[in-house]
C-alpha cells in the first residue's frame, strides 16, 4: 500500500478517515495486515507528509496507534502521554495536525487496565514513592475519579469496575477539553472540516470500541 499523498488526504472526509481506522482495527484483530513496503513509504514521504488523523493515546506499550489501526508511515499523527489527557502543548500539536497539516480526524484513544489511571486511584500509595512529577500527572484524574466513584465505593486500582468507568470518563473529559480549550479545533468541527471522537482499546482482545 502506498503512503498517503496530498491528493488522497484532501479528498478524504472526516467520515472516511474514521472508516480507515475502523477497517484497520478489524484487520489487526484478524491478523490480516495490509502488505506495505515501509522503505518505499520512506521514499514516498521524504518530501512531505499528509496524515489523515491525529490520535491521542497513552504511552502504554500495548497501545501503538499505528499497529492497532494497521497504518503505515505518514498516515497518522501520533500523540502519546500517560493517561491520554490534553494540555496546551498537546492541543497545539492537534491544531497543527488539523489546521496546518490537513488531518481530518481527532481521536482520543483510551484503553483498559490503564496504569496511569490506576495510579490516580492509588494516589496515596504513589505519593509515598516521592516522584513529584508523577504525582502531578496522576493528580489530573481527580476530577474524573470524584465524578464516577460511588458513595462508600473502594478507591483502588483493584476495583476493576471503577477503573473502567474512570477510563471512559477520562476519554470523554479529554474530548470536552479539546472543544473547550481549542477554539480552532472546535470551529473546524462545527464547520464539518474535522471530527473529534473517542475510542477505547481493549488490551485483552485488541478490539477498539468507538464511543
Amino acid at each position: 500500500m502506498k503512503a498517503h499523498t496530498l491528493e488522497t488526504q484532501s479528498t478524504t472526509t472526516p467520515e472516511k478517515a474514521l472508516q480507515f481506522l475502523q477497517e484497520g482495527n478489524q484487520r489487526f484483530v484478524h491478523n490480516l495486515k495490509v502488505n506495505r513496503n515501509l522503505l518505499e513509504q520512506v521514499n514516498d514521504t521524504r518530501s512531505g507528509q499528509w496524515p489523515f488523523a491525529v490520535i491521542l493515546s497513552c504511552i502504554d506499550s500495548r497501545t501503538s496507534a499505528e499497529l492497532i489501526f494497521d497504518q503505515g508511515l505518514g498516515d497518522i499523527f501520533s500523540v502519546r502521554i500517560a493517561g491520554n489527557f490534553v494540555n496546551q502543548d498537546i492541543l497545539g500539536s492537534m491544531e497543527f495536525g488539523c489546521n496546518v497539516a490537513g488531518a481530518k480526524l481527532v481521536v482520543v484513544l483510551g484503553h483498559s487496565k490503564c496504569g496511569a489511571l490506576k495510579g490516580g486511584l492509588d494516589a496515596a500509595k504513589i505519593e509515598n514513592l516521592g516522584m513529584e512529577n508523577l504525582n502531578h500527572l496522576i493528580g489530573r484524574f481527580d476530577n474524573c475519579i470524584n465524578h464516577v466513584i460511588k458513595e462508600d465505593e473502594e478507591r483502588s486500582s483493584s476495583n476493576e469496575d471503577l477503573l473502567e468507568r474512570l477510563n471512559i470518563c477520562n476519554i470523554q473529559n479529554a474530548i470536552s477539553e479539546i472543544r473547550k480549550q481549542s477554539s480552532t479545533l472546535s470551529k473546524m468541527e462545527e464547520e464539518g472540516k474535522i471530527k473529534i471522537v473517542g475510542a477505547n482499546y481493549c488490551v485483552e482482545s485488541g478490539v477498539v470500541t468507538w464511543l
